[in-house]
């Protein structure tokens, strides 16, 4: 397991892979890094995020992991916003991606509706 990082940090020293991500909960971009010690040619990769909303922080993350060589195998979300354009266009593109939760819709008056 490895972990995509917003900065540099102590334990991320030399060469790195990087890629930009936007944000669409804090609406602004990201420079997102891997030591590339820890990916290459050859390791196979299961991406892990919180939220799938217009599939930016996704589409950055794959990159990513073809420019190492690795093979990317899927995703894997906790919460998907389902009325946001994000998770269909990436499957169509021929990414799998299993969430836990897919949201159908939200809205103050009627709350949360969720996929079947």
């Amino acid at each position: 397991m490895i972990f995509a990082k917003k900065s540099q940090t102590k334990n991320i020293a030399g060469d790195v892979y990087t890629t930009k991500v936007e944000s669409f909960t804090h609406g602004r971009v990201y420079d997102i890094i891997v030591a590339k010690e820890f990916l290459g040619p050859g390791d196979k990769v299961l991406l892990i995020d919180d939220f799938l909303a217009n599939g930016a922080a996704l589409e950055g993350l794959a990159k990513l992991v073809k420019d190492s060589g690795a093979e990317l195998v899927g995703a894997g979300i906790v919460i998907e916003k389902a009325f946001q354009p994000g998770g269909d266009r990436l499957r169509a593109e021929g990414l799998r991606i299993e969430s836990l939760a897919r949201i159908k819709s939200m809205s103050e008056e009627t709350g949360v509706e969720f996929v079947d």
